[in-house]
Formats: structure tokens, C-alpha cells, sequence
């Protein structure tokens, strides 16, 4: 077998640049070591992980990360200057992977198909978390056993734990994380496009935009208020906070939601569009200066966009959240939160939601930002 050079954009196919011959090229940039990223967890959860990545390159400077994800997870990882390739995860990238030899792989997910997948590529060393031979989920280093623990022990995950999630995740991988944030890279045209989109919809240079995200993924569908308490949270902040403007965010699911809310709510909301993808929702919530929402994928998103957050929780950690000092957390006093149930009769924690807690860290966030404008 020839020798292949040693260049990130080597693919023995064809080179990277028409005209060009790599073993002449001067721009050769060497691999390093190669290192693969697992996670194909919650779309929130693979943004958790960028906070990782200036970790990663800290301790392997002279390295080529790609990273596996789930497709509709792709945009998440777009222009993100720490990654070298992204991997769909399909059957041909399965295929492709077991051909190819890493250096080091961090098996993220505390999941079957994730941790099935570290098991079948190779690597030198691997980190995070593994698929015994009984199928069971296990971890393949020491380091891992107290994020491991926390999936298996309820009174340690729901009561004890104060620990956020990047931080238990970057000891699972024997990472040296100093507090990084998340990795989230807008290019600058979409830059330009949110402030272009705020000028169309007349919001002045003195107006706080409110982001309010309406929905949640149909795996946790209590991870949402109801139409009522939106509504009643929209006419205080509209009374009350007089240089605010209020933009609905959310997906598909949410197309009809947002349009009872701003058909009842009033012509001033700015209900933004559900049906142009993810990287386009970044965008809408890159418009916005303070997001409220309940521990979603667009939680992650504002936090990534360094967004003054309320967030509010019921049945999920509260403290496996890390807000950088830009928010609040709403957390009730509720003997049966966090559950991390799916389903529940009583919902207490959505029914008894403190809409006026979540109001005063708005105003405070919107106060803060008055400020510093």
C-alpha cells in the first residue's frame, strides 16, 4: 500500500484544490493525532459538548477532530472552527469509520447505538462511555464513573448532584475544562441577516427583543408552558417593560401554537418563521437579546449565542445547566422534581409554574441590558 500524505485535506481521491499537486503542495497540514467525537445524543446535549472542544485541542493541539453526529444535528457543528469533518450517522459512515484508525475516541452518550459505535472503531485509547458484551452500558475509563453513576442512581442524579453537565462530562473524558463556553459559529452573512431582519421588523436601536420559545421536543412534551401562561407572561412584559418587543421562536410543531399566541397576544409580537430549518432558527434567536424557555434544545442555542436566558425547569437538573452568568433559573420546590418523566397526571410543576419569578428575572435581564447597550 502507497503512503498517503500527511495532510488534513488528503482523501486519495482527488486533490483539494483543482490544478494542485499534493506531493508538491506547500499548505500541507499535517493530521496530527486523529481524534473522534461520539455524540449522538439531544441536539441540546451536542451543543453541551462544543464547551469541550477548546479542552480537547488543549490537551492535543497538534490534531484532526471529527466529530459523529445525527444529521439533523449537522447544522449545530457547521463553521465551527475546532472540528475538521462532521460524520452523518448512517450506514456508510459506520462502514467507512471501522476502516479508519483514531488516536483517541470520546464516546459521549450514555447510550446504546453510541457506545456500540465506540466499540466497533478503532482507536489507541477510548474515553466516556462503552456497551459491555452482556449489552449493558458501561465506561471504558475511570474518570466516567461518577457521570456513570449519575444514570443509575436516582438520589445522586435528582438530590445530591450539583455538578453541571459539561463539568462531569469533561472528567468522564480526563479533560482539563477551565470553563469554556459552548462552540456555536454563526457566519457572518447569517450575522448580518438577524440584524437586517430586526431592522425589518422596525425594532429601534433602544428596544430589548424577548425571544420567547413556545415549544420542546415531542420526547419530553412537559418541557413547555401552556398558551395561557405565555400569553399572560406577554401582556405583563408589554405593560411593564416599555422598550421591549417580544419574538415567538420554535419549530414545525410549533407553526400553530405561535399563531394562536400572536393572533390573541396583539400585532406588535413578531412571530418568526418554524419552517426553515435549524441553522435559520439559530439565526431568529440570534435576533433576540433575552430568550425565555424551558430546558430545550433552544435553551442550548441561547446560551451558545450568549443570550441573556430564563430558563425554567420541572422535570429536568436544574443544576447540570451552566449559564455562563448571562440569566436565571426558575427551579420549583417541588418534592417530585426533577423527574425525567415523560408523562405525569398531576404536572404540578408546569400547572404551578411562578410566571411571576420568570417576570422578575426578565425585567432583570432587560434592566441589565439597557444598561450595557
Amino acid at each position: 500500500m502507497n503512503p498517503t500524505i500527511d495532510c488534513k485535506d488528503f482523501n486519495g481521491y482527488k486533490p483539494c484544490r483543482p490544478g494542485w499537486l499534493c506531493e508538491t503542495c506547500q499548505e500541507q497540514k499535517p493530521r496530527g493525532k486523529k481524534i473522534l467525537i461520539i455524540n449522538l445524543d439531544a441536539l441540546g446535549a451536542v451543543l453541551m459538548t462544543t464547551a469541550l472542544l477548546p479542552a480537547i485541542k488543549r490537551q492535543d493541539p497538534q490534531s484532526t477532530l471529527h466529530w459523529v453526529t445525527l444529521p439533523m444535528a449537522i447544522p449545530l457543528l457547521q463553521n465551527n472552527p475546532y472540528i475538521d469533518r462532521i460524520w452523518p450517522y448512517d450506514f456508510e459512515t459506520v462502514t467507512i469509520l471501522q476502516a479508519i484508525k483514531y488516536h483517541k475516541i470520546y464516546s459521549i452518550d450514555k447510550a446504546y447505538r453510541s457506545d456500540a459505535l465506540a466499540m466497533l472503531i478503532q482507536a489507541e485509547e477510548k474515553l466516556g462511555f462503552a456497551l459491555d458484551q452482556n449489552g449493558a452500558i458501561t465506561h471504558f475509563n475511570p474518570e466516567a464513573e461518577y457521570a456513570y453513576r449519575l444514570g443509575i442512581d436516582d438520589d445522586l442524579k435528582f438530590k445530591k448532584n450539583q455538578v453541571t453537565g459539561i463539568q462531569f462530562l469533561a472528567q468522564a473524558l480526563a479533560l482539563d475544562y477551565q470553563g469554556e463556553d459552548y462552540v456555536l459559529e454563526l457566519t457572518p452573512e447569517e450575522k448580518d441577516w438577524a440584524r437586517q431582519y430586526r431592522l425589518d421588523n422596525g425594532i429601534g436601536k433602544n428596544d430589548i427583543v424577548i425571544g420567547f420559545n413556545t415549544g420542546c421536543s415531542d420526547l419530553f412534551p412537559n418541557k413547555k408552558m401552556t398558551v395561557e401562561q405565555h400569553l399572560e407572561l406577554i401582556g405583563r412584559i408589554q405593560n411593564e417593560l416599555p422598550n421591549a418587543r417580544i419574538m415567538l421562536l420554535g419549530g414545525k410543531a410549533e407553526s400553530q401554537r405561535n399563531k394562536e399566541i400572536k393572533d390573541r397576544a396583539g400585532a406588535f409580537i413578531i412571530n418568526s418563521p418554524t419552517d426553515q430549518g435549524i441553522r435559520r432558527g439559530m439565526v431568529y434567536v440570534d435576533a433576540c437579546d433575552l430568550v425565555i424557555t424551558g430546558d430545550t434544545s433552544a435553551m442550548h442555542m441561547a446560551i451558545a449565542l450568549k443570550k441573556q436566558v430564563v430558563v425554567w425547569f420541572g422535570l429536568s437538573c436544574a443544576s447540570e445547566i451552566e449559564l455562563f452568568g448571562r440569566g436565571e433559573k426558575i427551579v420549583p420546590d417541588l418534592d417530585c422534581s426533577p423527574c425525567w418523566k415523560r408523562s405525569c397526571d398531576s404536572l404540578e410543576c408546569v400547572k404551578d409554574l411562578d410566571l411571576g419569578a420568570i417576570f422578575k428575572a426578565a425585567k432583570k435581564g432587560y434592566n441589565h441590558l439597557k444598561i450595557n447597550r
